[in-house]
């Protein structure tokens, strides 16, 4: 019996040096990623700008194409706004908050559940043979123990959807007519 209590006492001092550990590990997670594309900012900041275009290239529209949309606000730039409700992608809001035509757009996505609003940005720099596209994501993990551990992948994660989207971006802008 002495060990079973040994053991228990173990496991207890182990949760409570992961859940200090927990709040050691950063509050903030950023990922970022970019892709040249080989169209101008003029060209592909419309599939950027208007929520209905997003479907056609984003990476969480395309795991759930039966993805129940609602748009509101301007059809295009600051203002614009869609909410979405999934099975599998779950309910959040999307809002452009601020857009300088044809080279950046800021965003902020809200879930349903979590008071956290996650920021985004896309910004599109001219280059040679195109546009470099550098879409950025940024959140806070707040107090969730569990939430901080998994944040250690989130770069991971978070980051394939984001390269995948861009891919598929790219795919949609050359598809259109130049």
């Amino acid at each position: 019996m002495t060990w079973l209590i040994n053991l228990m006492k173990s496991l207890v001092a182990l949760l409570a040096v992961l859940v200090v550990l927990a709040y050691a590990l950063p509050n903030r997670h950023l990922v970022e990623r970019h892709h040249v594309i080989a169209r101008t900012p003029a060209q592909l900041w419309p599939l950027l700008a208007e929520p209905r275009q997003w479907p056609r290239w984003s990476p969480w529209h395309g795991r759930d194409p039966q993805m129940r949309l609602a748009y509101s606000g301007p059809v295009s730039g600051q203002g614009a706004q869609w909410s979405w409700d999934s099975p599998t992608q779950g309910r959040g809001q999307m809002r452009f908050d601020e857009a300088q035509v044809p080279t950046r757009l800021d965003y902020g996505v809200t879930f349903d559940g979590r008071s956290s609003v996650a920021r985004g940005e896309i910004r599109l720099d001219a280059v040679a043979g195109g546009t470099r596209v550098t879409w950025t994501l940024e959140s806070t993990v707040g107090p969730n123990v569990l939430l901080r551990w998994l944040s250690l992948v989130t770069d991971y994660r978070l980051g394939q959807d984001v390269e995948h989207g861009l891919d598929r971006l790219a795919a949609v802008a050359l598809a259109m007519p130049s």
